[in-house]
């Protein structure tokens, strides 16, 4: 079973025949459906159903000569409505299948951002119509989480917030310019940091580290769309899946500067999510690529 089908609901999907019964589900009532050929001249077909808003399972699957349909993968997913600009992204297919994973250079994270890409047939399709479909493209990163925890906010005045975020955007623009060989921003970059380790040192004598560090995005475990974070909610809807009824809450979130969208169950959240409030939580990232 894959390990986020609780998330989005299906938590009493527990043997082959459950499995089956969902796929087949999927395949006889689904809401999407596209058909691609890749460079080989093999058909693809990318097939999903909605079990909540925005929130459903995919299946990815080949026809063979005689139009039969073969399943590949399948996967849950959700559905993100924030979009933001990407600088330099890259697309590529996995070994062992016909499967995507996005890239993403984000100086706001510090680090390769790596997603599980969910329109894989309709980057296909690009690729045989242009040579780098990926090049300037707008990404809307969304996220399933396994479990996660309510954090209410650090106490900001408004003056210190908004000078924070002036700090930041400075800071983005040292990463930037350091990208490109500039020595004075790598020099500006190790000041800041320096200065800002020499802060943590002092106040983590006497503060607890959560009312220090407000936002973090880091890869967690041995896979690479995973990863632990914590961000500020700024919208919060709850849903629930129309088979089983269980409750499920969709959290629009600002993480390191990047707005993210989760789902998370209600029976894997301890706490109460509201707007204003921080979300603390271990995601498998994904991302919906605006080509």
């Amino acid at each position: 079973m894959h390990n986020y089908l609780k998330t989005i609901g299906f938590r009493k999907v527990n043997t082959p025949d459950d499995l089956d019964n969902l796929i087949a589900d999927v395949l006889l009532h689904y809401d999407y459906k596209e058909v691609v050929e890749n460079e080989k001249g093999q058909l693809f077909a990318q097939i999903s159903k909605e079990y909540a808003m925005d929130t459903g399972i995919t299946v990815f699957g080949a026809y063979d000569d005689e139009n039969l349909f073969h399943i590949e993968y399948y996967y849950p997913y959700f559905m993100g409505s924030q979009i933001t600009n990407c600088q330099h992204m890259t697309i590529e297919r996995k070994i062992g299948s016909e499967s995507f994973s996005g890239a993403s250079d984000d100086v706001r994270v510090g680090t390769m951002l790596i997603f599980y890409l969910l329109n894989g047939s309709e980057y296909i399709r690009e690729v045989q119509s242009q040579k780098n479909p990926e090049k300037h493209a707008a990404v809307s990163y969304s996220a399933l989480a396994s479990k996660g925890v309510i954090l209410l906010p650090v106490e900001k005045n408004p003056l210190q917030a908004e000078k924070n975020e002036r700090k930041i955007e400075k800071k983005n623009d040292w990463y930037l310019a350091a990208a490109n060989g500039d020595e004075s921003a790598i020099e500006s970059i190790t000041m800041d940091d320096i200065d800002i380790y020499g802060m943590i040192s002092r106040r983590i004598r006497n503060e607890d580290v959560y009312t220090i560090v407000d936002s973090y995005f880091m890869p967690y475990g041995f896979e690479c769309d995973l990863y632990k974070i914590m961000g500020e909610i700024t919208g919060c809807r709850e849903v629930k899946n129309v088979v089983t009824n269980e409750k499920m809450y969709h959290l629009n979130m600002v993480c390191n500067g990047i707005p993210l969208d989760v789902c998370v169950s209600e029976k894997d959240l301890i706490g109460e999510p509201a707007v204003g409030r921080r979300f603390k939580g271990i995601i498998w990232m994904q991302g919906y690529v605006h080509f």
